[in-house]
């Protein structure tokens, strides 16, 4: 079955309407959107094709605009419903779940790091155009180097240089979020820049195991111009431009690693819903036993595995779920968290992430001992959350998660901000 991502001028693909106006309808309008995107997952993945009608439906959706302020056409939703989001859309297409769950936090990251007027300025412009966000925020390679030039007005403007290896969402994003450091000092700027500029060159060089359709591929920044009304979170002053910090401007390292570990449990719920449809339909019982079956959903041993696997990812999804509550508490009083909070709320969310592993991968390997060896057909595509899950889970080392936790459980150590806690 393929399913049809796109739709005849002035219709949104999946037919709808109307926005929903409540969590409960904006997360069955992500089942909706995941249930079309899991018709055909397997096969746009092995295509390999620029995702843009991927990202149509997501803005036909509504989903791309769930965080943006309802008096401008969003869904005035919270992070729990966002997050809860990731997880129904990553079930369908983990892919497409990575790429509205980055979206979310870079849509956010003005909230985190903005002045009061940048955040009311994009928030309503991004919620109007129904922006998709990218970005080339990868602290593994070298920051980007900014130097400040001379703008065709005469003022003062940031110039970004330099490379990056990863850029999620890449060609199919609307605005790039770069975050890079003034030659010559040690500030950070973020900023948030029209994608579709000559500075911007993308490689289209992403061909891994997995996630094959997030645009994740490296990203060439040469000369993007930025003025500084636009540098997040900066203000003029006598001395020149300052940023004021405050300890939720470091919450955008929580935030991601918590996406991740929603995309992982998205990514297992799909795997154990389509190996349980498999089972049924088509999964024969051993002949050859004492215990002969009428059908395999009889089996002792596939009752047990799939008792196993959901009982693990309830589990799973409850500690998500607490995570989330501790992001609530902290965006409820988001000028003044301490660092105790922002500390305590990063170890369950690393909790919560490795766990989401631990359970995914072993949801995605197991599947084939409840559905038998045809389940192994390509057609089949059974691999595909196995890979997804695999591919994304190694973007920082699982083993530091456990020992932040254990370094809290042990020591009563709080993990310090960085670029990975």
């Amino acid at each position: 079955m393929t399913a049809d991502l796109t739709a005849p001028p002035g219709t949104a693909a999946g037919g709808w309407t109307d926005r929903p106006t409540t969590a409960d309808g904006w997360l069955e309008r992500a089942r909706q959107v995941a249930t079309t995107l899991a018709a055909d997952a397997v096969e746009r993945d092995r295509a390999l094709a620029i995702p843009t009608a991927e990202v149509q439906l997501l803005k036909d959706s509504g989903l791309v605009t769930l965080l943006g302020p309802v008096e401008h056409g969003g869904g005035g939703q919270d992070w729990t419903t966002a997050l809860r989001v990731i997880r129904a859309v990553s079930a369908g297409d983990g892919s497409i779940g990575q790429l509205i769950g980055y979206h979310y936090l870079w849509f956010w990251a003005v909230r985190l790091v903005g002045t009061r007027d940048q955040i009311a300025a994009v928030e309503q412009q991004a919620t109007q155009d129904a922006w998709f966000f990218g970005g080339a925020v990868n602290p593994r390679d070298a920051d980007l180097r900014i130097t400040l030039e001379q703008g065709d007005d005469g003022a003062e403007e940031l110039v970004y240089r330099g490379e990056k290896s990863f850029s999620t969402g890449g060609r199919i994003s609307d605005v790039t979020v770069l975050e890079g450091i003034l030659e010559g000092t040690d500030q950070h700027v973020f900023a948030i820049v029209p994608t579709d500029q000559p500075a911007i060159r993308f490689k289209g060089d992403w061909d891994s195991l997995g996630q094959r359709l997030t645009e994740s591929g490296g990203v060439t920044i040469d000369g993007v111009r930025v003025p500084w009304a636009a540098a997040a979170g900066y203000v003029e002053t006598e001395q020149g431009h300052e940023f004021v910090p405050r300890v939720y401007n470091t919450l955008n390292v929580p935030l991601i690693q918590l996406i991740f570990a929603n995309i992982y449990v998205g990514i297992a719920e799909g795997a154990l819903a389509t190996a349980a449809t498999y089972t049924r339909e088509k999964t024969r019982p051993w002949p050859f036993t004492p215990d002969l079956k009428d059908s395999a959903s009889e089996e002792f041993y596939i009752l047990e595995a799939y008792g196993d696997l959901r009982s693990k990812l309830w589990a799973a999804e409850a500690l998500v779920e607490r995570a989330a509550t501790l992001i609530e508490a902290i965006n409820a009083h988001a000028d003044t968290v301490t660092e105790q909070e922002r500390g305590e709320a990063e170890v369950v969310i690393a909790a919560a992430k490795q766990v989401a592993i631990d359970t995914g991968l072993e949801v995605g390997t197991r599947v084939y001992d409840v559905t038998g060896a045809r389940a192994t057909a390509s057609s089949v595509g059974l691999d595909i959350f196995w890979r997804n899950i695999r591919t994304h889970s190694l973007h920082d080392p699982v083993a530091h998660k456990r020992a932040e936790v254990g370094r809290y459980a042990l020591l009563g150590e709080l993990p310090a901000p960085s670029w990975y806690t």
